[in-house]
């Protein structure tokens, strides 16, 4: 049997008695980094035999572990922190467990992104998760723009201020939260707009882990259907922006120079 078990996300009280007692008694426990799951399973008196199992492991690891399982040992699978799979190895396994018939379950247990989601402020009824966003994120950032719930993504330390930029030129108006260092001791949620967050992160540099999310937006324009002049004027009159802004906005959102609609916008009143 193949055991997903939830790891503390930061503070290490936050474990389960039933994650505890599993891990005591199973034959084998994998995980991303030894030197650090040492230190969770010292606190926690589990001395079971530890093996590391990361990205750049698992294809090579793969057979290997099936075949452990297939001789019917019990084996454990956690992340440096929060639970298997999520932005986290181990998808690759769970399908061929599931291919070979090999029974897998699932201990619950801390979550950095439903962390994150239960203190942000924002709608917790439809959310999105996207992991992390990808190095070129204009066009995902314009994607989940349109999602009208939460949507939930990691992000790097180093990237977040110009993420936060981004979002400020596409929905300046719309609530963030960026959750950084959740159940540690210098654990912070910052809320507000993006120019508001923004401000407090050019202050002070960001640091460790961070959770952001956005509000959605059930109203948010299907700008495909509209001609750029009633896409400026949409957005004037949905989020309350000047002619400029909005004119900025939509040149973003549709990836083409801002001269391009200002253009097809002056022209357009000209004849009207």
């Amino acid at each position: 049997m193949l055991y997903l078990i939830s790891t503390p996300i930061g503070n290490l009280k936050d474990f389960t008695q039933r994650a505890i007692e599993t891990l005591k008694k199973v034959d084998l426990i994998l995980c991303e980094d030894t030197r650090h799951s040492l230190t969770l399973l010292k606190a926690h008196e589990i001395s079971n035999k530890l093996e590391s199992y990361h990205k750049f492991s698992e294809k090579r690891k793969l057979s290997q572990v099936i075949e452990k399982l297939k001789d019917g040992m019990e084996i454990a699978l956690i992340s440096d922190a929060g639970t298997p799979l999520i932005s986290d190895p181990g998808g690759e396994l769970v399908e061929e467990c599931l291919r070979e018939e090999i029974t897998v379950t699932a201990i619950p247990g801390p979550s950095a992104l439903i962390t994150a989601l239960t203190v942000s402020g924002l709608d917790a009824g439809l959310f999105q998760f996207i992991g992390f966003l990808p190095k070129k994120k204009n066009q995902a950032l314009l994607d989940l723009a349109m999602y009208p719930g939460t949507t939930i993504c990691y992000e790097s330390p180093k990237r977040l201020v110009s993420t936060l930029e981004a979002l400020h030129d596409i929905i300046p108006n719309r609530r963030l939260a960026v959750a950084r260092e959740l159940t540690k001791q210098h654990e912070e949620i910052v809320r507000g707009t993006p120019r508001e967050v923004l401000d407090r992160f050019k202050a002070r540099e960001p640091r460790g882990e961070i959770v952001l999310l956005i509000e959605g937006d059930e109203n948010f324009l299907d700008w495909n259907a509209l001609p750029p002049t009633d896409h400026v004027e949409q957005l004037m009159s949905v989020y309350q922006l000047s002619k400029q802004d909005a004119v900025k906005i939509a040149a973003k959102i549709r990836g083409v120079p801002k001269s391009t609609i200002y253009k097809e916008t002056l022209a357009s009143f000209d004849e009207s």
